[in-house]
């Protein structure tokens, strides 16, 4: 569902439209058209089926699908911005700002091996940046941080604890205060590059949605629709010390760069976390057989749509 903002916004073109039918006909002025520039990991490229079809032919692995949030807000604000969407699945920090990244696609053996892999090298995505871009968006960090080592090692580790306990925790927790410090650091270097290379333009950092619930007794251990035999325990202590400080990260280095503020989807997914039965990101699979490996689906991508729209339009208005 469009947000208030964007649902006010096109009532008031189309009264416009009615009222211009009715008055005498003048020269028509060019709409200004606003620059945009997407960029980030996978939680903005969509990747996964559950947040639709890919849709570059032919592909370059980088895994955008037609329902992911740059596409929803292209269909949705098009007459007012130019979109060039250049996230990529699996981008780190580094990728997005001066790094080639070697997009895998859906190449995750041996889970699943993609055909057209290896894929060429795409340029670091603030090459698709320049002065006379109006508005920046990015997501990223969390490759970053390596949450997708964390999801990979978790479920082992929980398994082989029979689901007691903290052992993920155990085994990594001392390792990610400088994972965290990492990602603050590499933040602060991509905005003053994105900021030299448009220095008119407004950034926009998206920062991460719900994954796990403050509840975790809802999430079953073993199945992979949730997250599979990561301990209750274990799943606490990823969204306190991990997806909670990424988030904080995020949004204390907007606060370091005037032309930067901090999108949040945390707070309005509260209740849509991968344990919830209204889930926006899906766990491990979703049914019948498709891989998500953590990731928004549709209507978390929907959800991002209304809260970066809203702040699309404040940076121009």
């Amino acid at each position: 569902m469009a947000s208030f903002r964007t649902r006010l916004t096109l009532l008031g073109s189309a009264a416009a439209l009615t009222v211009g039918a009715l008055a005498p006909a003048q020269p028509a002025a060019a709409a200004e058209e606003h620059q945009w520039v997407a960029l980030g990991d996978s939680y903005t490229a969509g990747v996964i089926r559950a947040a639709g079809n890919t849709f570059e032919v032919p592909r370059d692995g980088c895994e955008r699908t037609d329902r992911s949030y740059p596409q929803v807000i292209d269909r949705d604000l098009g007459g007012l911005f130019e979109l060039t969407n250049v996230s990529c699945g699996a981008a780190t920090i580094e990728d997005v700002t001066d790094t080639a990244q070697h997009p895998i696609g859906r190449h995750l053996p041996p889970i699943s091996e993609d055909p057209d892999y290896p894929f060429p090298a795409v340029p670091p995505q603030s090459e698709a940046v320049g002065a006379d871009t109006d508005v920046i968006t990015v997501g990223a960090g969390g490759n970053t941080l390596g949450f997708a080592d964390l999801l990979m090692k978790c479920p082992q580790l929980g398994g082989e604890s029979d689901g007691k306990g903290t052992p993920c925790k155990d085994a990594l927790g001392a390792g990610v205060p400088a994972r965290l410090k990492k990602v603050r650091q590499e933040y602060d270097r991509m905005l003053s590059v994105l900021h030299e290379r448009a220095p008119h333009s407004k950034i926009l950092a998206v920062g991460y949605p719900t994954v796990i619930p403050k509840d975790t007794s809802g999430c079953g251990f073993g199945d992979l629709t949730q997250f599979g035999t990561i301990t209750q325990g274990d799943l606490a202590w990823l969204r306190h010390d991990v997806l909670e400080p990424l988030n904080k990260a995020i949004s204390d280095s907007t606060g370091t760069q005037d032309a930067a503020d901090f999108v949040d989807l945390y707070t309005s997914t509260q209740h849509h976390s991968v344990c919830d039965d209204s889930k926006w990101v899906e766990g491990f699979v979703t049914l019948p057989d498709q891989l998500s490996f953590v990731h928004p689906n549709a209507l978390g991508h929907r959800n991002a749509a209304d809260h970066v729209e809203d702040a699309m339009l404040n940076a121009i208005s």
